[in-house]
């Protein structure tokens, strides 16, 4: 399906008023303040239904989210993320940034595979342990995936460099921190 919209920069100048210069513009009527634009782009729009005449692969992805107690069954297909899948599909799932530099998203994978070019969010070690990130996973075969604790991922990449382990709340210290304020 082929949709055609309106220019993107020219719809932005249709919403300001601009004076127009008539020995450069001699088509405008007199008393014209904006312009309106004849350039149509084409967009290509896909819906599920005209996913399969693409030709790309879909994979089944089941999530098991330990926080909800729920387990999310859908497909998504091997160019899309499959948090924008899940989501498209009414699914919600757990996530912050949507940019892979979090943990939000955390999963560990259980079976099957996928690829993640632009999780920063993780360490190639974590990578290499079977964890990976939602937000910016395609799978590339079936998959099935666990969520984790946020703050437990970012203790297994980051913990080593805190010397005393894990940092306790204080809630006198805060307390007191913010009386100070």
């Amino acid at each position: 399906m082929a949709l055609i919209l309106p220019c993107t920069f020219c719809t932005s100048l249709q919403q300001k008023n601009f004076l127009i210069n008539r020995r450069y513009s001699p088509n405008f009527r007199r008393g014209a303040t904006t312009t309106t634009c004849e350039f149509r782009i084409p967009v290509e729009v896909s819906t599920p239904s005209d996913r399969g005449s693409l030709n790309v692969p879909s994979h089944k992805v089941t999530v098991h989210d330990r926080q909800r107690g729920v387990v999310h069954e859908f497909e998504v297909p091997e160019d899309q993320y499959i948090l924008h899948s899940a989501e498209s599909q009414n699914i919600t799932l757990p996530f912050a940034c949507r940019h892979g530099c979090c943990t939000s998203c955390a999963v560990r994978v259980k079976s099957g595979e996928l690829r993640q070019p632009q999780a920063l969010g993780i360490s190639a070690e974590l990578k290499s342990q079977g964890y990976a990130l939602l937000c910016v996973g395609f799978p590339t075969s079936d998959l099935e995936v666990e969520t984790q604790d946020e703050d437990e991922v970012y203790w297994l990449q980051f913990g080593r460099y805190f010397a005393r382990g894990p940092i306790e709340r204080d809630d006198y210290a805060l307390e007191l921190a913010m009386g100070d304020e």
